[in-house]
């Protein structure tokens, strides 16, 4: 008895969605070591940023205890966007019995396409970070800024003064300032410089400046005060998706930067078409990415930016 187009799809579906599943896992992680992952089931997420209140004062005796208003700061806004891709086999290719090797050619090839494009997204946070306009957070300004505006009429600054490229004073300015940081209302909340985010071109720097026992490039016997101290626990991470080569970037331990929504998790489906008697093979998936709070990261886009 010969077998259908839809026999043929039911038989072949479990073998290439565990392929693509193999092959898109190769490529899957780089944006978690970055992105906090969240689910949403709207269209869109907001995420209200509030002010906090200020510094509480003295109450002296027999007066009365005093208010404070916590007041909305901003709003961060992500938008899903559907990321879909598909291939077909032709009726001639299963004739003539080349479905199995096509297929598998094409599954791999649709898993890299689907990975890649995800990383790329999640990578133009951080390839935007010092453009405002369209790639603006929920406060106005670009992510790595001078100028975020605070409700108490201040400013914070989450990238240097002086673009400077990876050094070790450069780094350790990035750590004082990450200390300083305060929030809407001016109080500091004393966060910390968690991970250091790199190119692949500052792979060594990198290396050298986190793991090296004694300071980088002198002939004292000095420690490497960044290791000695335990700055930046979680070491550092290369992102192949970075196109500064020169741009290095501190995640923090603020509750609310990088944020990964995913509306709809990839799924993969196949089926013949009636028309053609092609066999289709499509994956999907819905998802966003952004920050909430610019005090998540401290960035620098390099000397030569």
């Amino acid at each position: 008895m010969a077998i259908s187009r839809a026999q043929l799809a039911k038989e072949l579906e479990p073998g290439l969605n565990a392929l693509f599943g193999m092959e898109y896992n190769r490529y899957e992680g780089q944006h978690a070591e970055i992105f906090d992952t969240e689910s949403s089931d709207r269209s869109f997420e907001e995420e209200v940023m509030l002010s906090g209140f200020g510094a509480a004062p003295v109450k002296q005796e027999g007066t009365g205890v005093s208010f404070d208003d916590a007041q909305e700061a901003y709003t961060a806004r992500y938008n899903h966007e559907t990321v879909a891709m598909a291939f077909s086999i032709t009726e001639e290719a299963i004739e003539d019995n080349l479905y199995d090797r096509l297929a598998s050619r094409y599954t791999r090839a649709l898993a890299r396409s689907m990975a890649h494009t995800k990383q790329v997204k999640a990578a133009s946070v951080l390839n935007n970070a010092f453009a405002a306009g369209a790639f603006a957070g929920g406060d106005g300004v670009a992510l790595c800024a001078a100028n975020h505006p605070l409700t108490n009429g201040g400013i914070l600054a989450n990238e240097p003064a002086t673009a400077a490229d990876l050094n070790e004073t450069s780094l350790e300015d990035a750590l004082i300032n990450i200390a300083g940081f305060t929030d809407e209302r001016g109080l500091v909340i004393a966060l910390k410089g968690m991970k250091l985010i790199v190119p692949r071109q500052l792979q060594f720097i990198a290396e050298r400046l986190l793991v090296s026992n004694l300071r980088v490039g002198t002939a004292d016997n000095d420690v490497n005060a960044i290791k000695s101290s335990g700055m930046l626990p979680e070491g550092y991470v290369i992102n192949d998706y970075l196109t500064d080569t020169d741009a290095f970037f501190i995640k923090t331990d603020a509750p609310n930067g990088f944020k990964h929504f995913e509306r709809m998790a990839l799924s993969t489906n196949m089926d013949p078409d009636f028309d053609t008697g092609n066999m289709r093979f499509k994956a999907r998936e819905r998802y966003s990415f952004g920050f909430s709070d610019p005090r998540g990261v401290f960035g620098s886009p390099g000397a030569a930016s």
